[in-house]
């Protein structure tokens, strides 16, 4: 009779799981809106409580550890925040292997830890996993704006590499990826197309150009650069950079 009772009661209880589940959701939401990244952050790790497979709210809680983590100036609190932000992008990629999110977070993440980490054999598989993991959110939905950006970011790195992270990847990798001016421009100028408000993606695509000796182009991006509006914790910043870099064109 107790396990008839219990039976009873399960839709009800599943019933109201999912509807605190979609408020939290909501709330989380508004938070970000409102640029409250460490409010959002701690929605998203209540819905993560509630139900540990939501993938959104694991990539989010993802998103959210890099975003804060790189302002921090602290190297072992940087390294704390983006570890963290593997961790969630690990348990949203266990929870559904085929999502372009959860990919694309496996790959954004692996792209923090290059930052951070000091193992030469460490360095190169994030260095790939940046790469794999984001071809594959592309190959999954072709229109995934963040993915594109990644893939953008990867090539404009390669290019770019110095330091530890460059002999790591010399003495690992076989040589150096290809990675390319061109190919950089062409998937941040994607990206564009897909999210015509991604702040960080104005700034590297007018890097990009700069360094492929296009300053035209370079400029035309920045000022449009200067009109965005505010969307997240970094853009202030992010649009500050690139205020400096058109004058210094200009």
């Amino acid at each position: 009779m107790k396990g008839l009772f219990i039976l009873f009661l399960l839709p009800f209880y599943y019933t109201s799981m999912a509807q605190d589940v979609a408020v939290l959701l909501k709330e989380a939401d508004n938070f970000e809106r409102q640029i409250k990244e460490p409010e959002a952050l701690e929605k998203y790790k209540s819905v993560i409580e509630l139900d540990p497979s939501n993938v959104k709210a694991l990539v989010k809680a993802s998103e959210l550890n890099a975003s804060i983590g790189g302002r921090q100036f602290d190297k072992n609190n940087k390294r704390l925040f983006f570890e963290t932000s593997l961790a969630f992008a690990k348990k949203a990629f266990d929870a559904d292997p085929n999502n372009a999110d959860a990919n694309y977070s496996m790959g954004m993440a692996a792209g923090k830890m290059t930052d951070v980490e000091t193992e030469n054999k460490k360095i190169v598989a994030f260095v790939k996993d940046a790469k794999s993991f984001n071809e594959k959110a592309i190959v999954l939905n072709p229109k995934h704006a963040k993915a594109t950006y990644s893939l953008g970011k990867w090539n404009y790195e390669m290019v770019n590499l110095s330091g530890l992270k460059k002999i790591a990847v010399k003495l690992f990798y076989g040589g150096l990826p290809n990675g390319d001016l061109d190919s950089a421009i062409t998937y941040f100028e994607k990206c564009r197309i897909l999210d015509p408000y991604f702040a960080l993606n104005y700034l590297d695509l007018a890097k990009a150009y700069r360094d492929n000796h296009r300053p035209a182009q370079a400029i035309e991006i920045l000022t449009k650069l200067a009109k965005l509006p505010i969307r997240t914790g970094d853009d202030a910043a992010i649009k500050a950079e690139g205020a400096k870099m058109l004058k210094d064109l200009q």
